[in-house]
């Protein structure tokens, strides 16, 4: 049963609606669903006959992902919109869902895409290792390939990413350092800092919609630096928070579900926040990404997938003045993509 969270409804973008803010071409050949449902069946198919054949669950799925992956990329948005339910209600989503990360993702028991429990099964933490064990032998089998998917290595690396900075920052800044963490889940690159050990940073606010994000995080953090926070896009934006100025500020997996028109303005609203010489910070996934496919049928993950140029769009769109600095650049796996605006001093 999924929480009864509510999204903030003017912000965020939600899994129906992602590949609709996303199409801008023209319509579809007519035949092209015609041929995208053939080659789905026969992929699903040949899935089905694998695992009944006790084929390795990691061939099976990489194989599957690849097929979903070629599909999405070669056919128009409206036929991707029919194939996504098609695969959803295919048989082999009994042995796909069996994987404690594919379930989760899928059902959504907080109410919305990429929560921070789902990150979690992502981060292998100690707090999912029960889940994982009570899942079958063929649900283990195909977490350990989904876990290190290259969608999962780059989240992974996004967090050490996240930590590394909040300590360059710090060390640029020692004892004054102040930090926001927009949509900050859980906040697992708190651990791997260690000017937060260290006790060097001055404030680190994390701001969250989701309540129990944020009660994770005012508990695991209690006697640090850490503020935790509930408050959305929608509330940044509305002005709802007087939260002060930092000198770095990130929104690392929401970017993700925000519309252009949105994700400009936030990108506007955190500029603003900035102190003299301050880093406003962003990812996106990537149209590299190359389990898109997998994530959006069989994790009903959608995404809004945005390339270096768009990032490097948006930031154009937020900023004024020549002596703002802006840096965009890709993951080691190229599945997520950076951009860095900072500030003059």
């Amino acid at each position: 049963m999924a929480q009864s969270l509510v999204l903030d409804g003017e912000s965020l973008v939600a899994p129906g609606e992602i590949r609709r803010v996303a199409r801008r071409v023209a319509a579809p050949d007519p035949g092209h669903l015609i041929v995208a449902r053939a080659e789905l069946a026969l992929s699903l198919d040949v899935s089905i006959r694998q695992f009944k054949s006790g084929v390795e669950p990691n061939a099976i799925i990489e194989r599957l992902a690849e097929a979903l992956h070629q599909i999405r990329r070669r056919f128009h948005p409206e036929v991707w919109d029919v194939i996504v339910p098609i695969a959803q209600s295919h048989p082999v989503a009994h042995y796909l869902h069996q994987d404690p990360l594919t379930r989760w993702s899928f059902e959504k028991p907080r109410g919305y895409s990429g929560d921070a429990r789902l990150l979690d099964f992502i981060y292998g933490r100690p707090e999912i290792e029960d889940a994982v064990l009570s899942s079958s032998n063929l649900g283990r089998s195909i977490y350990a390939y989904t876990r290190n998917a290259s969608s999962s290595v780059a989240v992974r690396e996004r967090r050490d990413i996240l930590a590394r900075r909040v300590d360059e920052i710090a060390s640029a800044r020692p004892g004054s350092a102040e930090v926001l963490a927009i949509a900050a889940g859980h906040l697992r690159e708190g651990p791997l800092s260690r000017a937060l050990s260290a006790g060097t940073i001055r404030r680190w606010v994390a701001l969250d919609q989701d309540p129990i994000s944020v009660g994770t995080v005012a508990r695991d953090f209690a006697g640090t630096s850490v503020e935790a926070v509930n408050g959305s896009v929608k509330s940044l934006l509305g002005g709802r928070h007087a939260l002060g100025m930092f000198d770095f500020v990130y929104a690392a997996g929401l970017y993700d579900y925000l519309p252009d028109a949105v994700a400009v303005r936030l990108a506007r609203k955190c500029v603003s926040m900035l102190k003299p010489g301050g880093t406003f910070l962003f990812a996106n996934f990537s149209p590299e990404t190359d389990v898109d496919g997998y994530m959006e049928t069989f994790m009903n993950w959608a995404l809004l997938l945005r390339s270096e140029r768009e990032m490097g769009l948006i930031a154009s769109e937020s900023v004024t003045g020549a002596d703002v600095k802006v840096s965009v650049w890709p993951g080691s796996n190229r599945s997520i993509v950076y951009c860095e605006i900072q500030k003059p001093e």
